[in-house]
């Protein structure tokens, strides 16, 4: 799966692109290997899966466009397996950010360099290491109206983020925050999006088995 080829080459442009950003080094994980590679059970819903598969998966079943995953710390190869089988013109496109340690805020212009060359109008930005959110949320940020809407839990912010394209060149060059460092100064710009699921991210070996045996 090429880096650079978008997917569903030829058709009409997307207004909408979904980014997975998947750059993190997991600093606070202790456990073996990558914490996107740690292994969540089955549900009634659905099957064993790393905390990447899962991230992704719920992505790709919200169907609101091409998906990008943006990688950093974890190499193409080593996501590869928790890729879904496409065809050449399908599927995710992986974007390598080679930036990554610099901060979140540089794998979210990864993942806009990426919706650009898809002539997307919008993106909706979340983090493959909360498995929780669902694909009723992705849809519900896709569909909302404001320049930047985001999720919220109980009332509290958190993840998917969605941008239309008039906003991403106000966004922040450097820092580790994403988005958030826009929505403070700019809340004139902000929508607040009611969304199930949980925005739980799995930091540390602990949140895993919180959730492996919950």
């Amino acid at each position: 799966m090429p880096s650079g080829t978008p997917p569903h080459a030829g058709t009409t442009q997307p207004a909408t692109v979904g980014v997975l950003l998947a750059a993190g080094g997991g600093t606070r994980w202790r456990g073996a290997g990558h914490k996107l590679a740690a292994m969540l059970p089955a549900t009634a819903r659905e099957p064993a899966q790393t905390v990447f598969e899962r991230s992704l998966a719920h992505l790709l079943d919200a169907a609101i466009g091409p998906v990008v995953v943006v990688t950093g710390a974890i190499t193409v190869a080593d996501l590869a397996a928790g890729l879904p089988a496409a065809e050449p013109d399908e599927g995710p496109v992986v974007e390598h950010n080679p930036q990554w340690e610099s901060g979140q805020i540089t794998s979210v212009h990864a993942g806009l360099r990426a919706a650009r060359r898809l002539g997307a109008a919008r993106v909706v930005i979340g983090l493959a290491d909360q498995p929780f959110v669902n694909a009723e949320a992705w849809r519900a940020v896709a569909g909302a109206d404001h320049p930047i809407s985001v999720a919220t839990y109980d009332g509290r912010r958190g993840n998917p983020v969605g941008l239309d394209e008039g906003v991403w060149d106000l966004l922040p060059t450097t820092g580790d925050e994403g988005a958030r460092a826009l929505m403070r100064v700019r809340p004139d710009l902000v929508g607040e999006v009611a969304c199930t699921g949980s925005p739980v991210d799995i930091d540390t070996e602990e949140d895993l088995h919180r959730w492996q045996n919950s």
